[in-house]
């Protein structure tokens, strides 16, 4: 193709034959008919016309419709999509059909689009550029309503400041909308109108936070930021409350009843709702029968009631770094549900009879009663296993000598083991972080996870293997697609920098290989960025009715079915595992698609509040140590810095390049560095540094570092 210097009157050229087919409405023509209509007759000029109309049928607004005929290319008029703001005020639309090009939307064109809304847009081309350019005609749905910020009060009126950096608009807030709220507080405002023509929008203060900087303010803001309600709505709460706390005894004779079978929890120290509960028994054949018990969640939760609509809408538990949001109220997440010690409990169990060497010979799911005989902590029952004494030292010694057993089929049959090293803050009376410690998985850990992966994969295989291509039942999976090979190439390029091969020829080699390397790099300088850039390299887990499989961890079939307490998933499985065992018939597909949708949109949202409470904390710890020097691993880099992993206590801070004086620096994207331009030198994704804590800054939790050395 040439190049508009070799060509200059191409676009010229291109341009008035565009017109020629807007004037005769878009008619086919043939290259003599246009020529005819531009009054040009030589062969040259002939020659052009017939060029420009066939040159790069892929990008050329025009299009053969026939044997040597040519019209206009269609251009969609309208189009919908995403709304992604800029820090100037425009925008791009990003358009659902993910083969149309980005539109870009000038400010006074965004008609009251907010970032992330999804937008109809009417769209036309630039004359010059390629560049599509259009104008919001209608807005389709918000995607949020609710921003957190600072109100500014004055006499008449007051105006709020989102904390969102792509919200460019103060919201106005009349007088006898603020709720209470003082000048200065963090405020969660709801978007009530946008008056046509006005530049602000409307609002009314829907919760007052608190101080700025005070711990419970700053938690509480990072919920609404991520559309986390901070309460329950009274008529849950009153539903949750007129449940009774004694077990009928018609329930009871429904259930098959474990009551008398030796039976305990293992959770963390701190829990507060114990979902899962392990009973053990040896059989008069010698072989051993382990129940998996889990809340009975659906007996209470019940579909189309107002506790099942907030449960569903909320999907999942929010993990911050100081404190739980729970999915469903407290009287049901922390009493009725939770599978306290030496209280009767009504479950949803698999049962397995399992031989010495982990094979099974049977299996049951259903409805029961248990009776919990002791509550261990990971630590307690850690001592039980490495001092072989204590209470239940036969069941507990035995359940982890059949874990290691499941555990090495697991990773035979080319499951990946990712074990990244988890940070936790100590915290004072305050929640103010005091100190930083690792959390380390040991025995205790992998044993519960082995028996809840089992009940998991085996509730999954045993509905989907009923029926056949358009008679498969329908069921929830929690599904994991395989890698994708481009992305493991440049991980596999990345991770030799540091001495390791990886072999990438199958999936199979794949999860071998990364096995390995994991196992090699534990406890070493690179595990926790090597670790984090293979969970990157993998696709994303989600719920689906459509798939069944789960890549990491080498399963055919898998879902979710021990967590109902916080997970909603884990409920729909609950209640469709129990629909199908009573007989019933395939359910609808799309219904369950849409749920389990949502299910994954959640638990992302709860991913990233998660990250952004730690990142908060990582900012607090630092706040005080603004000029201590440390050494840190380079962890990402960009094109305007890079980030730096700090070694000992692992928070994360930018080097902005503007700050690295001594070259002008530039992003080597294929080589995860950063090189300069006069010295080459290079930093690298991985490279050891010494840093000096430059700034925190709390408002946008980011911590900055200078280089030194």
């Amino acid at each position: 193709m040439r190049t508009k210097k070799e060509n200059p009157y191409k676009e010229v050229l291109t341009q008035m034959i565009v017109d020629i087919f807007e004037k005769s409405g878009n008619k086919p023509l043939n290259y003599k008919q246009v020529a005819a209509k531009l009054n040009v007759s030589d062969s040259d000029s002939k020659a052009a016309i017939a060029e420009v109309l066939t040159i790069d049928p892929r990008n050329s607004p025009f299009v053969e419709s026939e044997r040597g005929k040519f019209q206009l290319r269609q251009i969609k008029v309208y189009v919908t999509g995403k709304v992604d703001m800029t820090a100037d005020g425009s925008a791009y639309v990003i358009p659902e059909d993910e083969l149309e090009n980005d539109i870009f939307i000038a400010p006074r064109k965004l008609r009251q689009a907010l970032h992330g809304d999804i937008v109809k847009v009417h769209t036309y081309e630039k004359r010059k550029g390629r560049k599509k350019e259009g104008e919001v005609v209608e807005i389709l749905q918000r995607a949020k309503t609710d921003f957190t910020g600072i109100i500014n009060l004055s006499k008449s009126f007051a105006f709020f400041i989102a904390d969102d950096r792509k919200m460019l608009h103060d919201i106005f807030i009349p007088l006898d909308n603020l709720n209470g709220a003082k000048d200065g507080e963090k405020v969660v405002v709801s978007i009530t109108e946008w008056p046509k023509g006005s530049k602000n929008p409307v609002g009314r203060v829907k919760d007052v936070l608190g101080k700025k900087g005070e711990n419970n303010t700053e938690m509480n803001a990072i919920l609404a930021d991520y559309g986390f309600p901070l309460s329950f709505p009274p008529e849950v709460e009153k539903e949750a409350n007129s449940f009774s706390a004694v077990i009928d005894n018609t329930e009871i004779r429904k259930r098959r009843d474990f009551r008398t079978i030796p039976t305990f929890t293992i959770d963390p120290a701190d829990a507060k709702d114990f979902d899962d509960a392990i009973s053990f028994q040896q059989l008069p054949n010698g072989h051993y029968e382990i129940g998996v018990h889990i809340a009975d969640v659906s007996h209470f939760v019940k579909p189309d009631t107002a506790l099942d609509k907030e449960a569903f809408e909320r999907a999942t538990s929010v993990y911050l770094v100081d404190r739980v949001i729970p999915m469903l109220p407290e009287r049901l997440s922390n009493d009725l549900c939770s599978l306290r010690p030496n209280e009767d409990r009504l479950c949803f169990s698999a049962v397995f009879e399992l031989d010495d060497k982990a094979n099974i010979h049977d299996q049951w799911f259903g409805r029961t009663v248990i009776h919990s005989d002791r509550r261990f902590s990971y630590e307690e029952a850690q001592e039980v296993i490495e001092n072989k004494t204590g209470d239940f030292t036969t069941e507990i010694l035995k359940l982890n000598e059949l874990a290691y057993i499941l555990r090495e089929k697991k990773f035979k049959n080319g499951a990946i083991s990712f074990e990244s090293e988890e940070v936790k803050f100590t915290l004072d009376e305050n929640g103010k972080p005091t100190g930083v410690y690792t959390k380390v998985r040991k025995d205790a850990h992998k044993l519960i996870e082995d028996f809840m992966l089992l009940a998991n994969r085996k509730v999954a295989e045993y509905i989907g293997k009923q029926g056949k291509g358009k008679n498969k039942l329908t069921f929830v999976y929690r599904f994991h697609d395989l890698p994708n090979p481009e992305t493991l190439t440049t991980f596999s390029q990345f991770a030799s920098r540091f001495g390791h091969k990886l072999t990438i020829r199958s999936d199979k080699e794949t999860a071998k290989s990364l096995n390995a390397l994991m196992t090699k790099i534990e406890g070493s300088k690179e595990q926790n960025l090597l670790t984090s850039l293979a969970v990157r390299s993998m696709a994303k887990a989600v719920y689906t009715t459509k798939n069944t499989s789960h890549y990491g961890l080498a399963f055919d079939y898998y879902t979710h079915f021990t967590s109902p307490i916080r997970r909603y998933p884990d409920v729909m499985v609950h209640r469709l595992l129990q629909f199908y065992l009573d007989g019933g018939q395939k359910v609808n597909a799309e219904h369950y698609e849409k749920m389990s949708e949502h299910s994954s949109q959640m638990e992302k949202k709860a991913a990233e509040a998660e990250r952004a409470s730690i990142k908060y904390k990582q900012a607090e710890f630092l706040q005080d140590q603004i000029g201590t020097e440390y050494t840190g691993i380079v962890s990402g880099v960009t094109e305007w810095g890079m980030y730096v992993e700090i070694e000992s206590n692992k928070c994360e801070g930018m080097v902005r390049l503007r700050d690295i004086t001594d070259d002008f620096y530039v992003l080597d994207e294929k080589n995860y560095a950063i090189i300069g331009q006069r010295k080459k030198k290079k930093y690298q994704l991985g490279d050891e540094v010494q840093i000096k804590v430059k700034k925190v800054d709390l408002d946008k939790r980011q911590i900055d570092f200078t280089l030194l050395g």
